[in-house]
């Protein structure tokens, strides 16, 4: 696919799903020896999700996983439709589609591995991180550089942010 092919689909992008472990995290899973879980976001993915949000994008999170680091975190994002739990992530999607009633090709998703695929050839923008399973990337109409939990997030947002014209404006309020 061309560039500017992807670059018009992520022109079109008013909400961003994330998948969380493999994406937002790098994908391992920390646990002390009483079980409590424990993971790492990147502070970097987290300013992005802010300046795309600030765009007028929205964001919302499925995860197959439950944990409440997660609610945690994405509270202090700002992101308030989060689905975990979820074996089924079609079904997530159904109710982010009917609660928002956008259009699917007006949604990407970014994920890594293959539990994410049907979502993925759902959206009208579909986001592997540089690290996803091989059949991900290959089913996918972008790919990042950066790897989940290390940046990717923070590319995808700055993508779509360049993609509909206002990522300068946004870096440039900075200085």
């Amino acid at each position: 696919m061309s560039l500017d092919l992807i670059q018009e689909k992520a022109k079109q992008i008013k909400l961003l799903i994330c998948d969380v472990d493999g994406v937002m995290t790098d994908g391992s899973l920390y646990y002390d020896d009483n079980g409590y879980e424990f993971k790492a976001f990147n502070s970097l993915d987290g300013h992005g999700i802010k300046m795309l949000k600030s765009t007028g994008v929205d964001l919302a999170i499925i995860t197959g996983r439950t944990s409440n680091i997660v609610l945690h975190r994405m509270k202090n994002l700002g992101i308030e439709q989060i689905y975990q739990g979820q074996e089924n992530k079609l079904e997530a999607f159904g109710k982010i589609i009917e609660e928002t009633r956008l259009l699917s090709e007006n949604i990407a998703y970014i994920g890594d591995d293959v539990v994410d695929l049907p979502v993925m050839t759902k959206v009208g923008f579909s986001i592997a991180v540089a690290n996803s399973h091989p059949f991900v990337i290959e089913n996918s109409d972008w790919t990042t550089n950066k790897t989940g939990g290390h940046g990717a997030v923070r590319e995808a947002c700055e993508f779509i942010m360049n993609a509909q014209g206002n990522l300068n404006e946004i870096l440039n309020s900075y200085l």
